[in-house]
C-alpha cells in the first residue's frame, strides 16, 4: 500500500508562465483584419446613409450627431481590432500550450495538452489567399476553455495540428 502525501506547494516555486516567450500572429493577418474591419464600416456607412436618406425628416444637428456618432464608432473598430491583433500570441511546451489575447483586460489561457480533444484547421477566403490558416484547439470539459488561434503561416498551421494530434494519441 502505498503512502499518500499531500505537500505543501510554495507559490515562489511554481513555474511563471510570464517568462515565456509568446509567438505572435503573422504581421500578414493584419490585411484579413482590414478586409474584415472595411465590411463592418461598409454596413455602418450603408446604416448611416439609410438613417441620414431623408434630411426634411432630421434636422442638421440630428445629422451630424449620426455621422459623428458613425465616426466614432468606426475609429474604436479599427483601433480596437489593431490593438488586439498586437496582443494575441501562443506558446508551446512541454506539457501545456499558452494562447494570450485581449485588448483591455489581458487573457491568458494554458491548456495542457491531455485536456485537448479535437484540432481543426480552417482557412478563410482572404487567409487562404495570402498563405494563412486558423488552428481551432477544442478541449474537453471546460466551458470557454477552447482556443482559435489565427493568422498562422498555413505550414506553421499544420505543424501545429500534427503536434497537437500526436499528443492526443500518446493520451489514447
Amino acid at each position: 500500500m502505498e503512502n499518500f502525501t499531500n505537500n505543501e506547494l510554495n507559490i515562489v516555486d511554481l513555474p511563471q508562465f510570464e517568462s515565456v516567450t509568446l509567438q505572435r500572429l503573422q504581421t500578414k493577418y493584419r490585411r484579413v483584419l482590414a478586409v474584415n474591419i472595411g465590411v463592418v464600416l461598409l454596413i455602418e456607412l450603408i446604416i448611416l446613409l439609410i438613417l441620414t436618406l431623408k434630411p426634411e425628416e432630421l434636422s442638421t444637428k440630428d445629422v451630424l450627431f449620426f455621422w459623428l456618432g458613425g465616426g466614432i464608432i468606426g475609429f474604436c473598430v479599427v483601433w480596437l481590432t489593431l490593438l488586439g491583433f498586437r496582443k494575441k500570441g501562443y506558446a508551446f511546451r512541454e506539457h501545456d500550450l499558452i494562447f494570450q489575447y485581449g485588448v483591455i483586460a489581458t487573457n491568458t489561457k494554458i491548456i495542457p495538452y491531455n485536456r485537448v480533444q479535437h484540432v481543426a484547421l480552417h482557412e478563410g477566403l482572404i487567409s487562404r489567399y495570402l498563405g494563412l490558416a486558423q488552428v481551432e484547439i477544442y478541449t474537453a470539459g471546460v466551458q470557454g476553455g477552447d482556443i482559435k488561434i489565427p493568422g498562422l503561416l498555413k505550414d506553421d498551421a499544420e505543424r501545429i495540428k500534427q503536434l497537437l494530434m500526436g499528443k492526443i494519441q500518446k493520451e489514447l
